[in-house]
């Protein structure tokens, strides 16, 4: 009897820590939706860049899924692996990662929203309005200059290749 309520002692402990690393997420899902003023911005954008094939998601940014991948799909409290270039619509790129790995919670809301599009080595490209991005905020490198000014539209190629 002695063993046996052991058993359940332990199994109690490692079972509620594998609930608590599961709760402890601090990230939770947003319902903000860009401006309509900031969508038809993008919109115009992809018109002018003769962009046919983006779909509007229901948060106002837009993407394209160019390639589904196959197998994990992303969530808020998911670690995510990925390469990506980002732009700005006038194709200055501000950044360049090929291989990086963060919580997907912790990235501005047009990727948090973007990348459950797509699977473990999927990739995709998003066009993210300025309030799904870094909104009324400059982006400034190490030197200070202003690499994404304030009020940007955002141009991601994205691909991702793990997530945990």
């Amino acid at each position: 009897m002695i063993k046996f309520s052991w058993c359940f002692l332990v199994l109690g402990f490692v079972f509620s820590g594998c609930l608590k690393t599961k709760n402890d997420c601090p990230y939770t899902e947003s319902k903000v939706v860009a401006p309509t003023a900031e969508q038809q911005q993008v919109e115009y954008y992809l018109s002018q860049s003769g962009i046919t094939n983006a779909i509007k998601h229901p948060s106002g940014f837009y993407y394209s899924i160019v390639s589904q991948g196959s197998g994990a799909t992303p969530q808020i409290c998911s670690v995510v692996t990925v390469g990506y270039t980002g732009k700005l619509t006038n194709g200055n790129q501000f950044d360049q990662q090929n291989l990086i790995s963060f919580d997907l919670g912790r990235v501005i809301e047009g990727w948090r929203k973007g990348l459950p599009l797509i699977q473990k080595n999927g990739r995709i490209k998003l066009y993210i309005p300025p309030s799904l991005g870094y909104g009324h905020q400059e982006i400034k490198d190490g030197q200070g200059a202003v690499v994404i000014p304030a009020n940007s539209i955002l141009v991601f190629d994205v691909e991702m290749f793990d997530v945990n």
